[in-house]
């Protein structure tokens, strides 16, 4: 069983150690006998998603996300197409708005026109919300845990990937509490940390997605990295912890 990942732009867009799903998610196939194969892709590359099978894109700063934008946007037909053969892609922090329709500046009220997987659009806010977050998906049965630190809002998100945002803020502050996106093989959110770490039970879940799609028979029990389940269930229970002042809320460790 042969693998290839293709790392988009790790050397700008990983604002939060976001190389780490990328090194998690490898760590965890190859346990499972897989060859994975990790390439990169610079701005001034082209992009090989012809052979790609797992497509990752993690956080950047809003001037270096425009300049992702900019260097991905030539390119978005072949992404369209790996994902249309099967490829699962995998973009979080800022770079789930490329996935979008537009996103709108709010300095300057320029409009940038994204990739068009979605129909989304995102408009920056001019201020950050750094908050930890708690929030439900039913693609698997635990609590996922993050970190976002964004400014700006996304609406018009049909499928979001988490339907109920226990803790923090979701897509649009003003809007219903659910977070991120989803459809088919593309998975999206702003949630940074990175994700995979903190949540074995994603990892889990995107491996049964690829061992799927390439039409690989699955092992019941998957591979477990040593404390990563202890760490998941300690951050669940801090973050459960300092909302003790608060009504009981359905993620509390004693529940």
């Amino acid at each position: 069983m042969e693998l290839t990942m293709l790392h988009l732009y790790p050397d700008c867009m990983s604002l939060y150690g976001e190389y780490a799903n990328v090194a998690v998610l490898r760590r965890h196939l190859e346990a499972m006998g897989v060859s994975v194969a990790v390439e990169s892709a610079l701005f001034e590359d082209t992009p090989d998603f012809e052979h790609a099978d797992f497509i990752y894109m993690g956080a950047g700063a809003e001037r270096t996300q425009k300049a992702a934008l900019a260097a991905l946007l030539p390119h978005k037909e072949a992404l369209k197409a790996a994902i249309d053969r099967g490829a699962v892609l995998l973009f979080t922090g800022s770079a789930m708005e490329l996935i979008g329709a537009s996103i709108t500046q709010e300095d300057t009220g320029k409009v940038w026109p994204c990739l068009g997987l979605a129909d989304f659009t995102t408009e920056e806010t001019g201020y950050r919300a750094p908050e930890d977050v708690v929030a439900r998906t039913s693609l698997w049965g635990s609590f996922v845990v993050g970190f976002m630190n964004k400014c700006s809002d996304t609406y018009g998100v049909a499928t979001p990937l988490f339907e109920l945002v226990e803790r923090g803020p979701g897509n649009a502050g003003d809007g219903p509490p659910e977070e991120g996106y989803v459809s088919g093989n593309v998975f999206a959110t702003h949630l940074t940390g990175p994700i995979l770490v903190k949540n074995p039970d994603f990892t889990d879940f995107l491996i049964r997605r690829i061992f799927e799609l390439k039409g690989w028979e699955l092992r019941s029990a998957l591979p477990a990295l040593p404390y990563e389940r202890e760490a998941y269930a300690v951050t669940l229970k801090e973050l459960a912890d300092q909302d003790a002042d608060d009504p009981p809320g359905p993620y509390r460790a004693d529940r």
